[in-house]
């Protein structure tokens, strides 16, 4: 059996997608909840995965961080990634927000933040990502020795998002960021990605506000089932009859 190479030894790809997934499969105990998926990220797009319940989209997401096992293929910069170790795809520059944000709740946003930056520890690149993250989220600077989990739905998905940004990510991967949150605080929140984009970051999405999403990315991928029913330009999308029938509650019959 050959090593596996460390991350930092194998050089990037200058050329190479930011995500290419070739025939993702993700079981469990037999039931197969992804069949086949494939799909692809450009540095610097903002790609939506769509879906009802039980699509496969979080199965997904946690097959490109090997959060799950999986087959198929899956290259993040042109690296091969399938037999890596989650640490070891965080290290080639990949952040995960999780469904449900997995902050921790008895440590201080202060903290929070600081775990997100394990793998850049140096202080004055430290204090610099925190200065970027409270200017997004100013909300977070006036709760800093706040313990998180007394703060709000919004603000926690604030804290979430921002611990990710802590690492300097070159890909963030965002699962259902509305998830839980009033309408008002869903606006927000796709705000400050829209925000964390224009700086050219590559951000793959999983959301439930279907709309919300295709106003937001410039492609995406519709999940029905474990397999990709629809895939195309974001704005195509929204104008497709299928998904405005089964997804924007605009009956086109």
């Amino acid at each position: 059996m050959s090593a596996v190479v460390p991350p930092e030894a194998v050089p990037a790809q200058a050329s190479a997608r930011a995500l290419e997934v070739e025939n993702l499969t993700v079981s469990y105990g037999g039931i197969a909840a992804v069949k086949g998926v494939s799909l692809h990220v450009e540095p610097g797009e903002i790609v939506a995965i769509l879906g009802a319940n039980g699509a496969g989209k979080t199965s997904t997401m946690k097959a490109l961080v090997r959060l799950v096992k999986s087959g198929g293929g899956v290259k993040i910069f042109g690296r091969d990634v399938t037999a890596l170790a989650t640490h070891e795809v965080a290290a080639l520059g990949v952040a995960l927000v999780p469904e449900g944000r997995a902050i921790f709740g008895n440590l201080s946003v202060e903290e929070n933040l600081q775990l997100g930056a394990y793998l850049k520890r140096e202080p004055k690149g430290m204090a610099r990502r925190l200065e970027q993250v409270v200017t997004l989220f100013p909300r977070l600077k006036e709760r800093f020795t706040q313990n998180a989990g007394t703060l709000s739905g919004g603000e926690q998905q604030m804290l979430a998002i921002g611990r990710a940004l802590m690492s300097e990510p070159k890909l963030l991967l965002l699962d259902e960021p509305s998830l839980g949150l009033a309408p008002k605080l869903t606006l927000e929140i796709f705000a400050s990605i829209r925000d964390i984009a224009k700086n050219g970051l590559t951000i793959l999405l999983v959301e439930q506000n279907t709309r919300l999403a295709l106003e937001t990315a410039k492609r995406a991928y519709v999940l029905v089932s474990g397999e990709v029913a629809l895939s195309g330009d974001a704005k195509a999308l929204r104008d497709d009859p299928r998904v405005k029938d089964a997804y924007l509650g605009e009956s086109v019959g």
